[in-house]
């Protein structure tokens, strides 16, 4: 594929021919939905958010911990995928993670930080899918209060108001 964007048919047969399960599929296209009517109201690349949408859980094939965003962007590399898709995958995770935080956590210690407006709006898409339900910011803020994690419920919410105002909605409505 040497860089290019896979097609949404390249994207789900390369998570099942990497063996992610009917669930980890099931949700990535949720988040793909979701990400894709977040692109549209905005001058994101709809492509390329598109597929980092499908592709962001390919990790789940090797892993289902937090590692599975290092590994993911191991697997997106070997296959040739280009690198905008590789930073997806890697800084999808939670609202990002500083570099401290990732070191704290045992991932190489380098910033996961979603920078481009294609990383903020899978990572966030994400964070409003619950498996494969749709769900309210708030729900997912509240569960990281309630586990201790406040520096995450403030990245959250920033990303929401960040990106709500992009779109010109309030993304818990789109």
């Amino acid at each position: 594929m040497s860089g290019a964007i896979p097609s949404p048919e390249e994207c789900l047969g390369l998570l099942e021919e990497r063996g992610c399960s009917k669930a980890v599929i099931s949700h990535c296209k949720a988040v793909r939905d979701v990400a894709v009517r977040m692109a549209k109201k905005t001058d994101a690349n709809v492509e390329l958010v598109e597929a980092g949408a499908l592709l962001h859980d390919i990790g789940r094939s090797r892993t289902h911990g937090i590692f599975h965003a290092i590994e993911g962007g191991k697997i997106a590399k070997q296959l040739g995928l280009s690198d905008r898709i590789v930073k997806i995958i890697e800084r999808h995770i939670g609202a990002g993670l500083s570099a401290g935080v990732a070191k704290k956590l045992g991932l190489p210690p380098k910033d996961y930080i979603p920078k481009t407006l294609e990383e903020k709006i899978v990572c966030h898409a994400d964070n409003l899918i619950d498996n494969c339900k749709r769900q309210n910011i708030e729900y997912e803020i509240e569960r990281a209060l309630n586990e201790g994690h406040k520096d995450y419920a403030i990245r959250l919410a920033n990303l929401h108001k960040e990106l709500s105002d992009i779109c010109g909605v309030d993304l818990n409505d789109i």
